[in-house]
């Protein structure tokens, strides 16, 4: 199943309901323990719903489509406010028998506003008391011009509220605490993952964070960047037919020559790929077809792949799109389009420069420095000093794809080699941190090879708790990226330096490849003023 378009769209997958116990499906409900909980008392919230839901299937409050194959749950709700102009939803799925003694909060995605109901069902399935947020933002993040406490819940605050009114409410429920706590979530989710491990590096005994939105107030001026080059100049968007023209061009020149296998249709090493724009097939003066790009298209090109700079000092605000991603899902196709692009992601400008923000007089420079100053210091994820994180014992898995056009891998990579730095070396940080590359990956999930990197949450538990270092994991990719549909192939993904190199046989078996250290590509990163951590953004402001 597809999720990026949701995400983009900052569809609400259900609304939190504020039912009774006497509404509730389960004929259970005065009698069974989660009710009791309604009687619970916690700092700064107020619980909404408790109810026993049976074996089965569960239908979400809201549109949100109904979940089935779920085992008997306690269901709790509140909403928790430690702001007065804060209202974070939060919800809690407690397995009613098999209880793995273990506490998992999830992540959401996009500006988030809703209830993560597939993360929970999941979560819940495996044995987890599972929670989620809405991270403060309903009815939708483009609403809260004039509202910075909210701003700060979605940053990091709800996340942390979460966790501990989760943890509190799980105790009260089976009578002792959780064994250990861990935390998973992707994008926005993956921002959360961040958060967690830098501001509050007690909260969880180990982390998996995807594609995190971490780096937040210059990933979206990449959004800004790629709508202006591909609208402020007449026929400079692209077609569909010609973001597959380009993307084919990059492979046909690359792929298979970074590490991968010769039937890649996708990168594994975006950063070795050398491609000049130059050579695509230009349209003669006058004439435009899927067959060629015109030169207003190849002067948008060059600026996409460019990435975002200060046009007065020429640092570069954050990494461009990785080659071989032109054509994935949430890419070009959607970042080029003014009726889509700015209510699904530019929610954070509205913040800082109001309701009636208009990208096009956005100003690469001073208002970059205004939204930095403004917004840096409470979303921005930056800090790579994670000393308090590993003196916990907790570990760290970061995970991204290296055709992820809507959260580039190149910033979290950038990311690890800054957290080595301040560690010492890779064997320092690969002590409790471990960072994996998956090839030919979109966002989260999806995109045109892998579309996954293995269980990595059950790696990150033998981490933890057995002290089983994740070494190499087998991802798959699934026919059409949905795995209803069955296996394409699998593929070894290994920690960071390595990446999969192929060596014979079999290009769709695990068994011909092995893990190769790649010549180290050079990646754009953003200049240090654009990285600034929390610490910094606090002491120094932007300058």
């Amino acid at each position: 199943m597809k999720k990026i378009p949701a995400l983009l769209l900052m569809a609400a997958f259900g609304l939190l309901s504020a039912r009774s116990v006497a509404q509730s499906k389960s004929p259970r409900a005065d009698t069974c323990a989660c009710a009791q909980l309604a009687r619970m008392h916690i700092p700064q919230a107020t619980i909404t719903t408790t109810e026993c839901v049976p074996a089965g299937t569960f239908k979400p409050p809201g549109n949100g489509p109904a979940i089935s194959d779920l085992p008997a749950f306690c269901r709790v709700a509140a909403v928790l406010q430690p702001s007065p102009d804060s209202h974070i939803r939060i919800e809690l799925w407690l397995p009613e028998t098999g209880w793995n003694e273990r506490f998992l909060g999830t992540g959401t995605g996009g500006g988030a506003g809703y209830i993560n109901y597939g993360s929970l069902a999941t979560g819940l399935r495996k044995g987890f008391a599972t929670t989620n947020t809405d991270m403060g933002t309903f009815p939708g993040a483009n609403e809260l011009a004039g509202h910075p406490e909210k701003w700060t819940d979605f940053g990091h605050r709800a996340t942390h509220e979460m966790t501990v009114a989760g943890k509190a409410i799980t105790e009260a429920y089976y009578h002792k605490s959780a064994r250990k706590a861990y935390f998973s979530g992707c994008s926005t989710g993956g921002q959360q993952a961040l958060m967690e491990s830098q501001r509050y590096p007690n909260d969880y005994d180990g982390i998996l964070a995807g594609a995190p939105a971490n780096n937040r107030t210059h990933l979206h001026t990449g959004f800004i960047w790629i709508l202006r080059a591909t609208n402020d100049l007449p026929g400079s968007t692209f077609p569909k037919q010609k973001l597959d023209l380009i993307t084919r061009a990059v492979l046909n020149a690359c792929a298979g020559k970074d590490g991968g296998a010769p039937g890649d249709n996708f990168l594994t090493n975006p950063a070795a790929c050398r491609f000049d724009p130059e050579t695509l097939p230009v349209c003669p003066d006058g004439t435009d077809d899927s067959t060629c790009l015109t030169r207003s298209q190849i002067t948008a090109l060059k600026k996409i792949w460019e990435g975002p700079v200060n046009p007065r000092t020429g640092e570069r605000i954050y990494t461009p799109i990785p080659l071989g991603s032109e054509n994935v899902a949430a890419g070009i196709d959607i970042q080029q389009n003014p009726a889509l692009a700015p209510n699904a992601l530019f929610y954070q400008y509205k913040w800082a420069f109001g309701k009636d923000f208009d990208y096009k007089t956005f100003d690469f420079d001073h208002d970059q420095d205004e939204l930095d100053a403004l917004l840096g210091p409470v979303l921005n994820a930056n800090d790579s000093d994670l000393s308090a994180f590993k003196q916990n014992s907790s570990k760290l898995l970061l995970y991204t794809g290296t055709a992820d056009p809507l959260v580039p891998y190149q910033d979290a990579l950038s990311y690890y080699e800054r957290v080595m730095g301040v560690q010492g070396g890779l064997s320092q940080t690969r002590d409790f941190f471990r960072f994996y590359l998956i090839p030919g990956m979109g966002h989260c999930n999806g995109g045109p090879g892998l579309n996954d990197g293995g269980d990595m949450l059950t790696a990150l538990i033998k981490w933890r708790e057995e002290g089983i270092a994740p070494q190499q994991l087998t991802g798959t990719a699934y026919e059409g990226g949905d795995a209803k549909k069955g296996v394409r192939f699998r593929r070894p993904v290994y920690p960071y330096p390595l990446l999969p190199a192929y060596k014979a046989g079999d290009e769709s078996s695990p068994e011909s490849y092995e893990g190769v250290a790649q010549p180290k590509a050079k990646v754009k990163e953003p200049a240090a003023r654009y990285l600034k951590s929390i610490k910094q953004a606090r002491t120094s402001g932007t300058k």
